[in-house]
C-alpha cells in the first residue's frame, strides 16, 4: 500500500522537516493498520485500495481559531483539528477513486503544540508524533467522545509511538 502525504507550512516560528513528518506518519500509519483492532474497527475496513491520502496543514492558534470558529462554531483555538473526510462521510458517499482514498486533513497549530511540550519537559519533536499519531487516529474514524474512546485513542497513539521508539508518557 502506497500512503501518499503532503504537508503544508504557515507557521513562521519552525521550520519543520516535512521528511521527519512524513516518515513519523507513514510508520505510524503503518503500525497501526497492521494491529487486528484497528484494522477491522477503522474506516478503511471493507474497502479494496492501492493507496490512502492525506495532508498537513501546520500554522499557528489564530488560524486554528479562525476554523474552529467557521466550521465548528466553537469559539477557541485547537492545539489539532482534523478534517476526517472519509470516515465522516456516510458509508454510501465514501469512494475510492483510482485506487486511492483521500482520509482528509490535518491541521495543527504548532504555537501551541510547542506550548504544550515546553509544558510537559519533552522536545517538540515527541510532543509533534503525538498530535501526527492522535490526527491519524482521527482519519481512521477513531473519536473520543467518552471516556473509554478517549482512553483508546491514546493507548493506541503510545503503541505507535513506541513502534518508533519514542516513549510518550507524559500527556
Amino acid at each position: 500500500m502506497n500512503i501518499n502525504i503532503e504537508c503544508t507550512n504557515e507557521f513562521d516560528g519552525w521550520n519543520l522537516d516535512f521528511d521527519w513528518v512524513k516518515n513519523t506518519a507513514k510508520s505510524t500509519f503503518e503500525y497501526l493498520l497492521n494491529q487486528n483492532e484497528i484494522k477491522t474497527n477503522c474506516c478503511l475496513a471493507n474497502y479494496e485500495y492501492e493507496s490512502v491520502s492525506f495532508d498537513f496543514v501546520f500554522c499557528n492558534s489564530g488560524q486554528t481559531h479562525a476554523i474552529n470558529l467557521e466550521y465548528r462554531s466553537k469559539d477557541y483555538p485547537a492545539d489539532i483539528i482534523t478534517f476526517a473526510v472519509f470516515a465522516d462521510s456516510p458509508g454510501d458517499e465514501r469512494f475510492v477513486l483510482d485506487g486511492d482514498i483521500n482520509l482528509g486533513e490535518i491541521i495543527i497549530a504548532l504555537d501551541k503544540m510547542i506550548e504544550g511540550a515546553e509544558e510537559k519537559g519533552i522536545s517538540k519533536e515527541d510532543e509533534l508524533a503525538f498530535f501526527i499519531t492522535h490526527g491519524i487516529m482521527h482519519l481512521l474514524g477513531f473519536d473520543h467522545q467518552t471516556q473509554p474512546e478517549y482512553d483508546f485513542v491514546v493507548d493506541w497513539q503510545k503503541k505507535a509511538l513506541g513502534s518508533i521508539d519514542i516513549n510518550y508518557d507524559k500527556i
